[in-house]
């Protein structure tokens, strides 16, 4: 079930704030974030010259299940990371955050996104000499700033943003200071918050409300902010054409309880309900959501049909990435053991299903005989979001293109394959209206990248963008 959504990428975290137990707010930090990434979790702290990093493959919970590891990193600041792998393998040596030794001390980075031209800086790097212990391109980056850091590391960093391609969200901690990126078209978020007059990055703002800091701003797109003794600065390095921040942060992979670049995500879904019902007044006895993210746009699109709104499907919340499946038939219904269909709520009726998205369907297909089981009278079905068409290359792990159904089926086709008696999709203007009308990255339906990788067209002057 979990593989026919798109992966999350990955969640930093950062600290300034020598009066209090850096790690441990890290810790809590990384808790909130935990959606965004599940294979590895790591947390860095430096007492403004040295570093202690731990890190594991897993759950935050159980990479720090020893609280006795949390006390004894001790620092005045503190980086973390959970991780999805997008580029590079899940092995423990792609665990971030990164922390190397070189000329000018000890530096540790965190890095959530995907660049577009890591083949090639990787090379580059290669021919030079540079020696590399991981597969992810994040390694790529550390190298470039500790290439440029004879220049002050703030400097580095915007020189090094000049060089790379893609979507990053950067915390780079050395020199008795934390830096954040953003990069230059603003795909991947990163925020600040205050908490007791010091200063924190975060993916997310629900991190901070966790830790009980106060947002302050997202930074803007290619925006370098640094927390310090000094407080908190801010520098603008470069910035792409457009705005085009992600779409699928609202639609599905940031944390409902969210408000990124203003806009809250439990509300974007909300909106992107009413859209559907606008577009799709359907007649029917049951709206139904697939738990948890389809919920929202479920409940918007009952308020405006004044459809009866039910949670036909139940979602078993206490089962974790594996669990044990001993014989072929658990396996082959391994979608029950997650979801369950409320049978006394679903007989007879004609249903609406609403859903985020549909990557690959295989879930669709099994919820859909699911609800039919339960005694379901017709099963439509709904996404609060346009056909994904086409894969992502800025840090969300989408399927190949092949594997995408969209891709290959027509939408009736993919009604019949997943046995709805209708299948209609947002349109992307209606996304749009959802999202507030702002400029965001939708790549994945229409095939247009801000930033493209190589062979992709752009309408971009990409070469004057970076210069």
């Amino acid at each position: 079930m979990d593989n026919d959504k798109p992966r999350e990428e990955c969640g930093v975290f950062g600290v300034y704030a020598p009066e209090q137990d850096t790690a441990r707010l890290t810790y809590f930090g990384l808790y909130a974030l935990q959606h965004r990434g599940q294979e590895s979790a790591g947390i860095a702290v430096s007492d403004g010259r040295n570093i202690k990093v731990h890190k594991a493959m897993g759950l935050v919970a159980e990479v720090f299940a020893d609280d006795a590891l949390i006390s004894g990193l001790r620092g005045k600041m503190a980086v973390g990371h959970v991780r999805y792998s997008t580029t590079g393998s899940s092995l423990l040596a792609n665990a971030q955050p990164l922390v190397v030794h070189f000329q000018h001390g000890m530096m540790a980075l965190a890095h959530n996104g995907n660049l577009t031209n890591a083949a090639r800086l990787r090379d580059e790097l290669c021919q030079r000499g540079v020696v590399f212990h991981s597969t992810t391109d994040s390694e790529i980056i550390l190298n470039l700033i500790a290439g440029y850091k004879r220049d002050g590391l703030e400097d580095a960093v915007i020189k090094t943003m000049m060089d790379i391609r893609g979507a990053y969200a950067l915390l780079v901690m050395g020199d008795g200071k934390i830096i954040g990126a953003r990069d230059p078209y603003g795909i991947r978020p990163l925020c600040v918050g205050v908490l007791e007059g010091r200063y924190c990055f975060a993916s997310e703002s629900c991190a901070l409300d966790v830790i009980g800091a106060e947002f302050v701003r997202d930074l803007r797109p290619g925006e370098v902010a640094t927390i310090s003794a000094d407080g908190l600065s801010f520098r603008q390095g470069p910035v792409g054409g457009e705005t085009a921040h992600c779409s699928f942060e609202y639609i599905y992979l940031a944390r409902p309880d969210s408000t990124m670049d203003e806009i809250n995500v439990w509300e974007s879904r909300f909106r992107m309900g009413r859209q559907l019902a606008r577009e799709y007044p359907l007649e029917a006895d049951l709206v139904i959501p697939v738990p948890d993210s389809g919920t929202p746009a479920a409940l918007g699109y009952a308020q405006v049909t004044g459809r009866h709104f039910a949670e036909g499907l139940m979602k078993n919340r206490y089962v974790g990435r594996t669990f044990i499946q001993p014989t072929q038939e658990m396996r082959e219904n391994s979608v029950r053991i997650k979801l369950n269909g409320n049978e006394r709520i679903l007989r007879g009726k004609s249903v609406v299903m609403v859903d985020d998205s549909l990557v690959r369907g295989t879930t669709s297909l099994k919820l859909i005989q699911l609800v039919r089981h339960c005694g379901a009278r017709e099963v439509h079905m709904l996404i609060g979001s346009p056909p994904v068409r086409h894969s992502c290359y800025y840090g969300i792990d989408t399927a190949e293109r092949e594997r995408l159904i969209a891709n290959q089926m027509d939408v009736d086709g993919i009604r019949r394959f997943i046995g709805a008696d209708s299948l209609y999709y947002l349109s992307e203007a209606g996304l749009r209206a959802a999202l507030r009308n702002r400029d965001y990255c939708t790549a994945c339906f229409s095939g247009r990248y801000p930033d493209p990788p190589p062979g992709e067209q752009s309408k971009n002057d990409l070469e004057n963008i970076y210069k």
